[in-house]
């Protein structure tokens, strides 16, 4: 798929100055971007945001040159790249002027960290009342962690989610484990977006901005939703069960005559149409297994009988036959296989923009809007490639007044 263009995104209408690195910040940066905002990622002179240098693997020039990280490109489309040095007064007053003429601004740096250089939530708010400021940290503006430093690794276990992902004590491999992806980074983005969004609308009734304080670990502890729930009601700590589910059974993975499978039945109907299709309608009938409370009591015992029956046959067997008869089921995709698989395909999930080293491939937004589509208008930029024509266009720096920056060391030469 190649990016056309649409109409204007539903966000078209907002600036937002993206001070943020690393994920969380610019992942919410990067989705205000594709609903269509002006987003200035404003970034360290010579080396930028430090994902920039996360690679290999690196996306490579028409001369095969290393680029920027493929971490980097993730996060970051749709964005102006501004390199501006605001350790420096002169930089600190270009930042300035830029929140005093946006709507948004996105930071993730140490608690108190930009009160240093003037460009803390109170002394924006001077100069733009409306400003919504959203500030991503840690551990939040509060609290008895609030200065450490926090990483999405160390959120994980902290916030319980790694108590809780990985094979259940005594089995193969058991211990803590984090889950593949940065997803503590990733919903600490989505939820700092969601929260942007919602003080947007408060100042679109009262013409207020605010400051919004969003901290990864009060984000890793909401979203354990029904295990901090079974913790709250039962008051038993959940531990490490593999695949399997803590309230539902059978839903779990299940081996096959050529590797596993998933089975996610959520009913009793459901459950007596699986045995049936792996020809163990007994299964269904015996007492132990008659409803979801019975299985859970006796999960070990059922999984033990279904797999079987499962392993018998190959995956693709039983995939295509349970999917017949209305099971939730679904194989084990490694990620080249989702990327190849037909649902993923028409989805569009994979689309190129044109980059310098020709175009560069990326990961679609997953959101689809009826009247104000997603835009994609340009891949993750280059450091600082749209610091002067920003600064022109939108504070009206002249080119002698850029060239005495560039002298001064606050933006890079041209």
């Amino acid at each position: 798929m190649t990016a056309v263009s649409t109409p204007q995104g539903a966000l078209s209408h907002l600036k937002v100055l993206d001070l943020s690195r690393i994920l969380a910040g610019p992942w919410a940066g990067q989705l205000l971007a594709d609903l269509g905002a002006e987003t200035f990622k404003v970034e360290r002179p010579g080396t930028g945001d430090d994902t920039r240098a996360w690679g290999p693997p690196f996306v490579k020039d028409a001369e095969g040159e290393a680029l920027d990280a493929a971490y980097f490109l993730c996060a970051n489309r749709n964005k102006k790249s501004l390199a501006i040095d605001f350790t420096r007064p002169e930089g600190q007053v270009l930042i300035r002027a830029l929140a005093a003429e946006c709507d948004v601004l996105i930071e993730n740096f140490k608690v108190g960290g930009l009160a240093a250089y003037g460009l803390d939530y109170e002394s924006l708010r001077e100069a733009n009342s409306g400003l919504i400021y959203c500030s991503i940290t840690g551990f939040g503006q509060t609290g008895p962690y609030a200065a450490r430093p926090g990483y999405d690794f160390l959120i994980q276990g902290m916030g319980g989610l790694m108590s809780i992902t990985g094979p259940a004590a005594g089995e193969p491999g058991a211990g803590p484990q984090k889950v593949g992806v940065a997803v503590t980074d990733v919903m600490t983005g989505l939820y700092a977006t969601v929260g942007v969004l919602a003080a947007l609308a408060h100042r679109e009734r009262t013409g207020e901005g605010q400051h919004i304080d969003v901290a990864l670990l009060d984000v890793q502890v909401a979203a354990l939703a029904n295990q901090a729930a079974n913790y709250l009601v039962g008051g038993i700590a959940p531990g490490r069960m593999g695949n399997a589910h803590p309230n539902i059974v059978p839903y779990q993975d299940f081996p096959t005559a050529d590797g596993h499978m998933i089975v996610a039945v959520g009913n009793d109907a459901q459950f007596v149409r699986l045995c049936t299709e792996l020809g163990a309608s007994q299964i269904a009938l015996d007492a132990r297994f008659a409803a979801n409370r019975d299985r859970i009591a006796h999960r070990e015992a059922l999984a033990s009988e279904l797999s079987r029956y499962t392993a018998a046959r190959s995956s693709a067997h039983w995939i295509a036959a349970l999917e017949a008869a209305g099971v939730p089921c679904g194989p084990i995709n490694t990620i080249d296989q989702v990327f190849d698989d037909p649902q993923v395909r028409s989805r569009g999930m994979r689309f190129d923009l044109p980059h310098r080293g020709g175009t560069v491939p990326l990961v679609a937004n997953p959101l689809r809007f009826s009247a104000s589509p997603v835009r994609y208008h340009t891949a993750p930029p280059e450091l600082g490639a749209h610091t002067r024509d920003v600064l022109g266009s939108v504070l009206g720096v002249s080119l002698q007044q850029m060239d005495a920056l560039t002298r001064a060391h606050v933006i890079p030469i041209e």
